[in-house]
């Protein structure tokens, strides 16, 4: 499946995916309010075999064929002392 990444204005290292260019149709108000301006930032073919650095390359397809995009957030910042 093709794939388009784009990058949130608002919030830092906060990315959607969509499996189709430029279309946030499904995306909730809510949640575009609160990222802003999504910028693009790749295109990339995903499969299910495909590495990605911060995600589970099955759970984004599963998250693109159900709800029309997958939102990756930041990792957890770990906790200081640890």
């Amino acid at each position: 499946m093709q794939c388009y990444v784009y990058r949130a204005t608002r919030r830092a290292d906060t990315y959607v995916y969509l499996p189709q260019k430029d279309d946030f149709s499904e995306l909730p108000d809510g949640l575009t309010r609160a990222l802003g301006r999504l910028e693009f930032a790749l295109e990339f073919e995903l499969t299910p075999e495909r590495a990605l650095a911060q995600e589970d390359p099955q759970k984004v397809l599963a998250n693109l064929k159900e709800q029309g995009f997958h939102l990756q957030l930041p990792p957890p910042e770990d906790e200081p002392g640890t």
